[in-house]
């Protein structure tokens, strides 16, 4: 019951908030509605006794009161249907934003990597269609109950035993209850099958993994493996919908028999003489309408109960992107409190900076013995790293796969919060600032780098989205990416769009789409870090080289003005030796760190790195 009172009451004041008029009319008109229903009971029950004593006038008169409360019976729920019917799809409306909120508005982004999270955010998606329903069983149970305690009384004036009839209904809902929980384990158990399969279809259905799936061959086995994680999902929730029938139905059996015995009390008061036969008919009447309104009160309560568990995931969602405690932490120095978690949030208590974000570099950026381990991780990804970036140089980052170079990379920009350790920019912690204090310096471009299906000029424009509409700010930015080429293609040039998810727009190959994200990057006018984590990725070497060339003399351009620091991940060693610095990463720990010539004269891990790759080229 807990999570039914959950559920309502948080619908109420979510509509409360998104439109109380429609509330409040929906309210009124509800209760006129359902009080309607059992007085017509009460009407027919002395319209039977006046037809017996033929008093032709009562008999009328009975007859229009009858008819103009089924009227309102009707029409009052007809217009309170429209009213919550809207107000139904603006509650579903600010619920999806408010789950969006949460979800991309904490400080860090370790979120997405913790199961629990991607779990709860599953279930909630595939819950957020049903708020309508939710809202309209709220504001029916409200309903109900109104009708069935009037129903209490009114059988109470014919015969005390009849009370057992409404409290009959006990046992269906406690029932009802039962079998709602057994759905709902059933769901949460089949998550992770329901996320495989979704998953598979989507992989089976995108052009840039379909290509791959048939020239592999692996269509078959995609399908299969969709086709088992489906099975496995819809057979474990048959099972538990028929233990949750089952359940319903010996409620269900409970109410009959106490159905029955009402019957016949009334029925053998009757041929007693000890009532009469308008009682009879009133009985009669609110016996079906008690039946008719437990059968409607169990499919709302379940429908509650399940709304009540997704708005506990939303709380829960709400909890893992605000991390243990407080939502914020305060400015930590590192002799007097121990580093926060990484699931907490950035930022200083009360979201205000202690420090102000530096105008331009003078010393650079500080790591010391920063560590971090993702959500659930038994092991950090990366472990004590200590280094210095001097101000207005280049860092490039290699290891192999997994070594922890992204994360770093992340943790530097502020999207991660070391799990020990700190990072400094000029002596400042960066737990000092707010999020979007260093943020706002900080271009980057990442190997997973987003592709936005928008018109072209947004598409480059969301890097600063204060110049969309600044056409010669966007073509700078393209010039300098070396984009300009793909607006005289794109048909519409800058308001052209790009894509064909919802429209006729152009589809661009990987290296266009990386070049209008490395444009996209270019639109921040005075970065203090520049951050490119294997954006060449889908380039060909020359291409790469092309482009590290545009990003270095870009960066050089201001180096001595605002000392700007580029930190860059490649596995490509002819763009990784024009560093300043190059940081080796093995396991998560800082392996080797130097120049180039330093490195390769170490005869160390890079020694050998360099050694194999430059072995491949000849």
């Amino acid at each position: 019951m807990r999570k039914i009172a959950l559920a309502a009451g948080f619908l109420l004041r979510l509509g409360y908030r998104t439109d109380r008029r429609r509330l409040f009319t929906a309210i009124a008109l509800m209760t006129v509605g359902y009080l309607a229903t059992p007085l017509i009971g009460v009407v027919l029950a002395a319209f039977t006794n006046a037809a017996i004593g033929r008093d032709g006038t009562v008999v009328v008169l009975l007859a229009l009161a009858a008819a103009l409360l089924l009227v309102f019976e009707l029409t009052m729920m007809h217009f309170a249907h429209l009213s919550y019917f809207e107000l139904g799809d603006l509650e579903q409306l600010a619920l999806t934003d408010e789950v969006a909120a949460i979800v991309n508005g904490s400080a860090g982004i370790d979120h997405f990597d913790d199961p629990r999270f991607v779990e709860a955010l599953t279930l909630v998606n595939e819950n957020l269609i049903r708020v309508r329903n939710a809202l309209e069983s709220t504001l029916q149970l409200g309903g109900v109950v109104l009708q069935i305690g009037l129903t209490a009384v009114l059988l109470v004036s014919v015969d005390p035993w009849l009370v057992m009839l409404p409290l009959a209904a006990l046992p269906p809902v406690l029932l009802s209850n039962r079998a709602q929980r057994v759905v709902d384990d059933a769901q949460e158990a089949a998550a992770v099958d329901i996320q495989v399969s979704r998953h598979l279809v989507k992989v089976a259905t995108t052009g840039s993994s379909a290509k791959e799936i048939r020239l592999a061959g692996a269509r078959e086995a995609v399908i299969s493996r969709q086709r088992a994680a489906w099975a496995a999902t819809t057979g474990r929730l048959r099972r538990a919908h028929l233990h949750s029938a089952l359940l319903r139905a010996g409620g269900q059996v409970l109410f009959a028999a106490a159905y029955g015995t009402a019957i016949f009390l009334v029925v053998r008061g009757a041929v007693r003489g000890e009532a009469n036969i308008g009682q009879v008919v009133l009985v009669l009447t609110l016996a079906v309408q008690v039946s008719v309104q437990v059968a409607g009160l169990l499919g709302m309560l379940g429908t509650l109960q399940q709304m009540g568990r997704t708005v506990a995931r939303i709380d829960l969602l709400r909890q893992l992107t605000a991390g243990p405690g407080a939502p914020a932490i305060g400015p930590v120095r590192p002799a007097a409190a121990s580093p926060p978690t990484s699931a907490q949030a950035w930022g200083p208590a009360g979201g205000k900076a202690v420090s102000r974000t530096p105008a331009r570099l003078r010393r650079g950026i500080r790591l010391e013995q920063v560590s971090f381990a993702y959500p659930g991780a038994d092991e950090p990804v990366v472990r004590d790293v200590s280094m210095e970036i001097p101000a207005g140089s280049t860092l490039a980052l290699v290891g192999e796969n997994g070594a922890g170079k992204s994360t770093l990379v992340r943790m530097i920009c502020g999207l991660c919060q070391p799990t020990s350790g700190r990072i400094t920019v000029d002596g400042i912690d960066l737990r000092e600032l707010t999020p979007d204090q260093w943020r706002s310096r900080v271009a980057t471009l990442f190997q997973d780098f987003a592709r936005f299906e928008l018109l072209l000029r947004e598409n480059v424009g969301l890097g600063r989205p204060a110049a969309v509409d600044a056409d010669q700010e966007i073509m700078a930015a393209l010039d300098r990416a070396g984009a300009r080429g793909i607006v005289r293609r794109v048909p519409g040039g800058l308001d052209g769009l790009l894509g064909h998810s919802y429209g006729d727009g152009m589809e661009l190959s990987g290296g266009q789409w990386q070049t209008l994200g490395l444009a996209r990057t270019l639109m921040r006018r005075d970065p203090l870090l520049v951050a490119l984590d294997e954006p060449a990725a889908a380039l060909d070497a020359l291409a790469e080289h092309a482009l590290f060339e545009r990003l270095v003399n870009t960066a050089a351009g201001v180096r001595g003005e605002r000392g700007v620091i580029t930190v860059f991940v490649s596995h490509r060693f002819s763009t990784v030796r024009a560093a300043d610095q190059i940081a080796v990463l093995r396991g998560g720990r800082l392996w080797e760190l130097g120049s180039h010539d330093a490195l390769m004269s170490a005869n160390g891990l890079y020694a050998d790195l360099f050694t194999v790759q430059a072995n491949a080229y000849r």
